[in-house]
């Protein structure tokens, strides 16, 4: 079956040649702070190609295209109701997470025997919700695999025709929109999408900066189409024709685009989405149609000057960090919490919530400057940087290769 990511791999490189030479040709200066602008005085520095943040891109998208094949396949035979050892990652979390629960009440003491609970409360903490998560995302990945999908359809088959893929098409999109706002609004998925948007550039290149992780996390399945007749190889022509048409949203040399701009999502749109800005935080999901985000409440319109990147970036090039940079803090602070809400919490809500949560426990006032890695995409209502969690998504807080 075809992928027509991988086919467009020529396009992506023609198209980020022509973009570079582009904005070489527009006479740029730099000042002495560092900001590009073109021969109208613009600022141009987030578009401009930078060597470092231009190879880090590219290699997590060479990471993106390896990684969720070979770790499904390492993590086959400990996939619980699958694999030869199924059992162990669930007997590990229900062990630890008793382990747990009995040192939490004793490191209530004082002395040795105390400090000493505490400290295996922490690691035991950690091994449950490592060992359980895993459990988890591996289960329901098989649950909810194409093959399954399509041997439980409640519609035998919608065929092959113009139809038949418009209807795959919008399908995908539409799980693609409350996916991607999954991924803003729960920390556990925030980790793994967080690759994207950790870039303080926005030009073609980010749009190849793309999560390597999606096997450790669980988002609603795309083989929901295959249970509505959707035959599998117009699902992979779906997911390819939306990934397609995001990479070429992520630039800085494409203004407004009039009308189009009311139903599609447009460079302008994403930009926004990329904002670190408080009033663009968990904005403007949509992947081909911005429709989504008018009906759901989540549509931002570009009004100031984006500011790209994290509200509070991590400031490195380097691969292994990027990628994993949030998983090591999301840990840190299941390490650190006492009890299991803290730790569930940590875990499931959104990012926001875990940077207040902490700041409460060091006795401090919380305030709004931490807000894209740690509450954009948080847990918080779209758009909001506004401290409150969607109702923790009326209740909680880009797969494929997703661009997002």
């Amino acid at each position: 079956m075809k992928d027509l990511t991988v086919t467009a791999i020529p396009f992506y490189f023609g198209t980020m040649g022509a973009e570079y030479l582009w904005l070489r040709n527009r006479e740029l200066e730099t000042d002495p702070d560092g900001v590009t602008s073109d021969r109208n005085g613009r600022d141009v520095s987030a578009g401009v190609y930078e060597r470092q943040d231009t190879i880090a891109s590219l290699t997590m998208g060479v990471g993106s295209l390896f990684l969720p094949i070979v770790l499904p396949k390492l993590l086959r035979p400990v996939t619980p109701g699958r694999g030869r050892y199924g059992k162990v990652l669930p007997i590990a979390a229900a062990s630890a997470a008793v382990l747990t629960t009995l040192a939490d009440r004793v490191a209530t003491r004082s002395g040795r025997l105390g400090d000493a609970s505490r400290t295996v409360a922490s690691a035991g903490g950690v091994v449950s919700v490592l060992a359980g998560g895993v459990a988890f995302t591996t289960a329901w990945a098989d649950r909810t695999s194409m093959r399954r999908m399509r041997e439980h359809r409640i519609i035998d088959d919608l065929g092959k025709g113009t139809l038949a893929t418009a209807a795959a098409i919008l399908g995908w999109d539409f799980i693609y929109y409350w996916n991607h706002r999954l991924m803003h609004e729960c920390r556990a998925l925030w980790a793994i999408h967080v690759v994207h948007h950790s870039s303080q550039r926005y030009n073609l290149s980010t749009a190849l900066r793309q999560p390597v992780a999606d096997t450790f996390g669980a988002f609603v399945p795309y083989s929901l189409l295959a249970l509505f007749g959707v035959r599998p190889e117009l699902v992979n022509t779906a997911r390819g024709v939306n990934l397609l048409y995001q990479f070429w949203i992520h630039t800085e040399t494409i203004g407004s685009l009039g009308p189009a701009e009311s139903a599609l999502n447009t460079p302008s749109h994403h930009r926004v989405h990329h904002g670190a800005n408080g009033q663009y935080l968990d904005r403007n999901h949509g992947s081909i149609l911005i429709l989504w985000d008018r009906l759901f409440g989540t549509f931002e319109r570009e009004r100031e000057r984006v500011r790209y990147g994290l509200t509070r970036n991590i400031d490195t090039f380097n691969p292994l960090r990027i990628a994993s940079h949030e998983h090591v803090e999301m840990l840190k602070d299941v390490y650190h919490a006492t009890n299991w809400r803290d730790r569930l919490s940590f875990v499931l809500r959104g990012p926001g919530w875990a940077t207040r949560r902490k700041e409460e426990l060091a006795g401090a006032k919380p305030g709004v400057s931490d807000q894209r890695e740690t509450e954009a995409t948080s847990g918080d209502p779209p758009g909001a940087g506004t401290g409150m969690d969607t109702s923790e998504l009326a209740s909680l807080n880009e797969t494929g290769i997703a661009v997002g």
